[in-house]
Formats: C-alpha cells, structure tokens, sequence
C-alpha cells in the first residue's frame, strides 16, 4: 500500500522521467535535422518520408537513451529533495531506508515493463523504418550489409555461395549449390554465372549453368545458357542487412537467430548479443536506480551540480563498459551472455556498496 510520501516520490520519479524525455529528445531532433538537411535536400527525400522518418527516430534514440535519462532524473529530482532537506525528515519521522526506497522500486518497475514492452515490440518497427531512411538517404551509396563471399547453409543437407551480391539489381554473381545426401555424399551441384531474381514469374534464373549429378564413381554433366528455376530461399537471405536483428520483434529475432545457426551464418553472434541486450534492459532500469538513489540521497557541499556531475561520470562509464564487451562479443568470440551480464553485474555492485554508504 503506496502512502501519501510515496506517492509523491513516485510522482516525481516519473514526471521528471518524463520531462528529460520531453526536455530532450526534441532537442535531438533538431541537432539531428541541422546536421542532415543537406544531404536530405541534395538526395531529394520527400517531405513525408522526412517526418515519418523523425517519429522512427523519436522512438529510436529516445530507447537508446532510456536509461540515461532515467538515471540522470533520478539524480535530479533526488538531489532536490535531499539539498530541501526532504529525505532528512522522512528518515527522522521513523521510515527506514529501505522503507524509503519503496516508491523508487515501483517506479523503476514501471520503466523497466516500459522499456521491456518497446525494446521487444515497438523500437524494432521504428528501428526498420529509420534505419531504410539512414542508408537511402543520407548513407546514400554506402553498403548497409555483407555483399563478397557469401556463404549459407539452407537446410541440413544444401550449401550454396556467392561471390558477390548486388542487392539493388537483386543478382547474385558466381552462383554455386551443392546438395549432399543423408549419408553426406554429395549428390549433385549446380554453378551459374549470375542468379537473378524474376519477381514476374516468381522463378531463379540461372545463366550459363552447369549441373553435375553424381551416382556413385559415375559423374553426368548437364549444361545450358540459361535456366528458370525455383529454391527454398530469397535472395535476401543470402546477405541480410546489418541491422536486421534490431528490425524484429521478440519472437521473430528467436526464429531469426535460430534460422541463422541452422545456416551457419558467420555473424550470429551479433544477432544474439541485440536479443540479450534487449532482455537486460529492464534489469538496467533498477541498477541505475540503485545508484542513482545512493548518489544523490546525501547533501553535499556543492549541491544538486556535484550529484549530477558524479552521475553523468558514472553514465558514460557505464556505456563504454557496455560498448567495450559488446565489441569484444562481435570480434572475438567473447560470450554475448557475460558481454551483457558483466557491466550490469559490475555496476550493480558499486550500486549496493554506494547504497551502503548512503545508509550511513
């Protein structure tokens, strides 16, 4: 049962949430629209596509900057109510510190369902939609995804490769398919000159094909100058986008992710490592709570700046522990799992030792 004191903390909590996103995010906007408008009215982006693109970034980057604002107006509003000697009499009316910080988990969970609920279904559409406007617009002629040397796995038993794939003019050059059998002998492959996507006719075409079948020592070699053909894939699968991870919702990354393993796709990896970061959201909201409460609680001499310069360190150090294992995940081999647990992990004990401290 939330009392009147918690009810006003709780409403402080998330109307100062609230004013950082609102406070903010248009001011990004702004920042974002004087650094791209050239290159918008140079590659003659529509008025439209131009305004729907700035809702997809509103949600885009206001998600990416969820847990700093969160952060920073628990500090801000914290600091306020400590420098007005707020928390000073809720202590000496006989409430605990722990009793005190009731309001502050009801409203970090309000968050982290908040933060759950866009990361899993509402960012990856905004996140689709923004990022198509990025490379056709202002990353105008920039390769938004593998497009040499491309191999895949499609199925238990098929293999196919590409030297190079052009995604505008949907052809695929120096095509090859090689079927095995279950007792892994292969039994037949096919090379082409090109693949090219007919959408018409729904069909592959092949151009100076050859095919080999392959029936014990016995080899028979079929060859045309051109073949209309059908296969369980899309071109598109071939070299999905860079950011596809971050374009699917909660159950279409899982099928994602395991369609891609059952392929034998080279960067799976990064694909996992959005789908973990996704469910340590919410688990952020609380341990940036956490410290935020045990930074700011306390008056100091220098007031509200001091608590929020200190905040704005601890932030920064947090994204760049978070980039760093995130990196080391991509390029390395790192576990995706201890990339994303460990800096939540780490902060979460400075947080319980600051929050030590603040009890004192």
């Amino acid at each position: 049962m939330l009392t009147i004191i918690d009810r006003y903390i709780l409403k402080k909590y998330l109307l100062t949430f609230a004013m950082m996103l609102l406070l903010f995010v248009p001011i990004g906007i702004m920042l974002n629209l004087a650094e791209q408008i050239g290159k918008m009215i140079d590659n003659e982006a529509p008025l439209p596509e131009i305004i729907e693109y700035y809702v997809y970034f509103t949600i885009y980057i206001g998600s990416l900057l969820f847990p700093i604002f969160l952060f920073l107006s628990i500090i801000f509003f914290t600091s306020k109510m400590a420098n007005n000697t707020e928390i000073v009499a809720i202590l000496s009316s006989g409430v605990s510190f722990g009793r005190f910080l009731q309001p502050y988990w009801v409203g970090a969970s309000i968050i982290a369902i908040l933060m759950f609920a866009m990361g899993m279904f509402i960012v990856p559409s905004a996140s689709k939609g923004y990022n198509e406007f990025n490379y056709k617009y202002l990353k105008k002629g920039k390769q938004d995804r593998v497009t040499s040397n491309i191999f895949n796995q499609m199925g238990d038993n098929d293999y196919l490769y590409v030297s190079s794939f052009d995604p505008a003019r949907q052809i695929g050059y120096n095509f090859s398919y090689e079927h095995f059998g279950d007792d892994g002998q292969l039994e037949y492959k096919i090379t082409a000159a090109n693949i090219r996507w007919i959408p018409n006719d729904s069909v592959f075409r092949l151009t100076t094909v050859t095919r080999r079948n392959l029936r014990g020592e016995t080899e028979f070699v079929q060859t045309r100058r051109m073949l209309d053909t059908v296969f369980a894939f899309q071109l598109e699968d071939l070299t999905p986008v860079s950011y596809v991870a971050e374009t699917k919702n909660l159950f279409e990354l899982n099928q994602f992710i395991k369609d891609q393993k059952r392929k034998g796709a080279s960067n799976v990896t990064t694909f996992v490592l959005v789908k973990y970061k996704r469910w340590a959201l919410p688990v952020t909201a609380f341990v940036l709570t956490i410290i935020g409460v045990a930074v700011s609680s306390m008056k100091r001499r220098g007031g509200m700046g001091v608590n929020l310069a200190f905040g704005i360190a601890v932030a920064f150090l947090y994204i760049f522990m978070d980039k760093v294992f995130g990196t080391l995940a991509q390029q390395s081999g790192f576990s995706p799992l201890l990339a994303v647990v460990i800096p939540n992990l780490v902060f979460g004990f400075i947080g319980i030792y600051l929050l030590q401290q603040a009890k004192r």
